[in-house]
């Protein structure tokens, strides 16, 4: 396909963004931020399933992710389940690329005036910082990688299953509602891979289940926040591409 025509232009620049993000996400994951401190306000030391003193921390990854799960519903809406589904597998053997190359850098060796670096006042060594914002275990990255997939596959699945039912209208209803599902999935899994069945944490199902169900509510809340940008970057699209072409090509990717 050459990218001559609108449609194709608009595929190449949503599946980049995609892509752009998902990778993003896996990378500035490894930062836990605390989403009452963030918005100043009290923690809330919630108790769950017997796990006390539970509050929203955070992986910062959760900044891309709404993003990726719009870009997921407007490349379905516009183009289809195939083509969702070949951009996801694509995204997660990129994103295992990009660990195996960060993986290859962490096994260089650091020329010895780059290693102590005074950053912010502070002497830092630089190498040992390398590693560990970019050296996740494998568990870690073989559990996002899963839970990506999957998500992305029950996204995909349950869009389709909802739009049989609305039609070409209530976009919010089977946008929101794929991301909500996927979400959940996607929440639990990871964690489940990560933590649960890594040797190294041995965390009980109730901590698993508990920090999930903290993880989905946050994801919950901000699935629902994104409703309205989804109906932006929809007129956005039908703008660029025309009404009669817009209307052709959500009716050819419903007909899948």
């Amino acid at each position: 396909m050459s990218f001559k025509t609108k449609e194709s232009r608009l595929l190449l620049v949503l599946g980049a963004f995609f892509v752009a993000n998902a990778i993003l996400s896996e990378f500035i994951g490894v930062k836990i931020f605390t989403v009452e401190g963030t918005l100043g306000i009290r923690q809330f030391d919630i108790s769950l399933l017997g796990v006390p003193n539970l509050s929203f921390h955070m992986s910062a990854g959760v900044l891309t992710w709404p993003f990726i799960f719009i870009l997921t519903d407007i490349i379905n809406e516009y183009f289809g389940v195939k083509q969702v589904r070949y951009l996801s597998i694509l995204t997660a053997i990129l994103i295992a690329y990009a660990f195996f190359i960060v993986g290859g850098a962490m096994m260089l060796k650091p020329s010895d005036f780059w290693i102590n670096q005074e950053i912010n006042g502070r002497n830092l060594n630089m190498n040992d910082a390398f590693a560990g914002i970019f050296g996740q275990g494998m568990w870690i990255i073989v559990g996002s990688i899963i839970a990506f997939l999957v998500g992305q596959m029950a996204d995909v699945l349950i869009f389709h299953k909802i739009k049989k039912f609305t039609g070409e209208k209530a976009l919010w209803l089977r946008a929101t509602g794929s991301t909500l599902i996927s979400q959940c999935i996607d929440s639990f899994v990871v964690i489940f891979i990560a933590f649960y069945l890594n040797p190294q944490y041995h965390w009980s199902w109730q901590m698993v289940a508990a920090i999930g169900l903290v993880n989905y509510t946050y994801k919950f809340v901000v699935a629902i926040l994104m409703t309205p940008i989804l109906y932006l970057v929809h007129g956005i699209i039908d703008g660029y591409l025309g009404k009669d072409l817009a209307h052709r090509l959500i009716k050819m990717a419903g007909k899948e």
